[in-house]
């Protein structure tokens, strides 16, 4: 390794030298000089011709003949031939950032403009600070490069400009700790402090199109994997160490050098709470990226596919576990009174035919759950069902979890489960179609906590979005007192 100081030091043809402010680079192609200066902040190049002038030059991707050779190979990962344009950024307010990057036609620039036209920078910082937020001195930048342009031509390198800008009199490169991949760049991290990686726009176009924070689902013959975009989660406020697929224990891994985070399994090993059902006698493996401190499905894992290499005996019939005439029967007890409640199972919507220990049920058969109190001398009481959830075992703290009804709603990452009536009286319904866990015993546990609520205006009934998620409502609170846990379980 070479220590680059202040006597220009010839090497490989470029001479290399180093001061207070930061590198310079000088190299000679065809007669022409360039000179690139880097202050470990921003990189700056400038290029003379014969006569003294700037040459015209377009970029890599330009049409000079001189420097042709010099221009992005055509192997390049994003090529010469693909154009990209990003859409304003309707946060940031462009009429104050316009003003901003017209004082570089005031003084003190002023004194530059015989010299070095300002419309080609100011044109690129409105056309740049209109558009991406300034997390990496970009406020800064522009004027720093046209004054840094001007010392090139001028001895005064009108420090002045900073006090009128508010900008730093001594500008610090920062990020020096932070490691960020190739799609992404460093910038302060304006919801935590220090610094973060953000997505670059090109990178982050196709999947902020399609509203998606990764690839496609990989279905192999034994494997099922995602990749998701990490600077994307961070846009968001989620860490990758919080997804997990329905079973906690298969959680997601990030690669320190591309910063991309997958959650995968092998089914020969490890099935990871999957869930099977039939669609038009199609076998459906269906799991999903939960993000645990929400329990929101972020992503959809399913290989609707079937592979012979997966040894599952299907049952021939679901039974429900204990299940008779008169339902699962709980209680809640609220202040000094006892309640009963109830849990049945039904196989029409019109819940006439109830489901008992005899009665056989099929993969992806909906079935309909009434949830019911026992209150005759109370009507303004009503029953409200906060979640209901799936584990292989009777543990709620298991490992392995599927939701169904999540904060008074129904799941919408499944469209199967169907909630109505919840919070509006005494009794309230919910359905979904039947499954199994993939690789597990056969045994599913269902579990709904509920609790009582006192009726002012219908404040007790979620208010759920289309999307199936529920609307920040203030009255919609409860005491865990009045809390019950309502198990149900079936076999096949």
């Amino acid at each position: 390794m070479m220590k680059v100081n202040a006597t220009a030091q010839l090497v490989h043809g470029v001479e290399l030298s180093k001061d207070l402010t930061g590198v310079t680079a000088k190299m000679s192609h065809l007669n022409y000089m360039m000179t690139v200066f880097f202050d470990g902040y921003t990189a700056q190049i400038d290029i003379k011709g014969p006569s003294g002038q700037a040459p015209s030059v377009d970029g890599l991707c330009g049409n000079s003949s001189s420097f042709r050779k010099a221009r992005l190979s055509d192997s390049s990962t994003i090529g010469c031939e693909t154009h990209y344009e990003d859409t304003t950024d309707r946060t940031i307010n462009c009429n104050t950032t316009t003003k901003r990057c017209n004082l570089l036609k005031e003084g003190p620039f002023t004194a530059c403009h015989s010299n070095i036209d300002p419309e080609p920078y100011v044109t690129a910082c409105i056309n740049t600070l209109c558009k991406y937020p300034t997390v990496d001195g970009l406020n800064c930048q522009f004027l720093e490069v046209y004054a840094r342009a001007c010392s090139l031509y001028n001895n005064d390198k009108l420090e002045s400009w900073r006090s009128n800008a508010s900008c730093s009199a001594d500008p610090q490169a920062f990020c020096q700790d932070r490691f960020c991949s190739a799609h992404e760049f460093c910038g302060e991290n304006s919801n935590k402090g220090g610094t973060r990686c953000y997505c670059r726009a090109i990178f982050a176009s196709t999947y902020r199109s399609l509203n998606t924070f990764g690839e496609n689902v990989v279905c192999n013959k034994t494997t099922r994997s995602v990749t998701l975009v990490g600077c994307l989660l961070e846009d968001k406020g989620i860490l990758y160490s919080d997804l997990h697929l329905y079973d906690k224990t298969c959680r997601g891994e990030i690669d320190n050098e591309t910063h991309m985070v997958t959650l995968g399994f092998d089914t020969k090993t490890k099935s990871c709470g999957t869930l099977i059902r039939m669609d038009n006698s199609q076998i459906i493996y269906k799991n999903g990226v939960i993000l645990e401190t929400t329990h929101e499905e972020l992503m959809d894992l399913t290989c609707p596919l079937v592979f012979p290499e997966i040894n599952i005996n299907f049952p021939t019939g679901i039974k429900i576990k204990g299940g008779n005439s008169s339902g699962i029967v709980t209680y809640i007890t609220s202040g000094d009174r006892n309640y009963t409640l109830t849990m049945k199972a039904f196989t029409d919507t019109g819940r006439t035919q109830a489901v008992n220990s005899n009665t056989e049920l099929h993969l992806n058969q909906r079935v309909w759950f009434e949830m019911k109190v026992g209150i005759s001398d109370d009507q303004r009481i009503a029953l409200v069902t906060d979640s209901c959830f799936a584990t292989n075992e009777p543990s709620a703290k298991s490992s392995l979890r599927y939701n169904l009804i999540i904060n008074g709603c129904s799941n919408p990452s499944d469209k199967s489960v169907i909630m109505e009536g919840n919070g509006q009286g005494t009794s309230s319904y919910f359905s979904f179609k039947m499954f199994k866990f993939s690789g597990k015993t056969g045994e599913v546990y269902l579990h709904c906590k509920l609790y009582l609520c006192i009726k002012q205006n219908n404040s007790c009934a979620p208010i759920c979005s289309p999307n199936g998620r529920r609307r920040r409502s203030a009255t919609f609170e409860h005491e865990d007192e009045n809390q019950a846990i309502v198990i149900m379980a079936w076999s096949s």
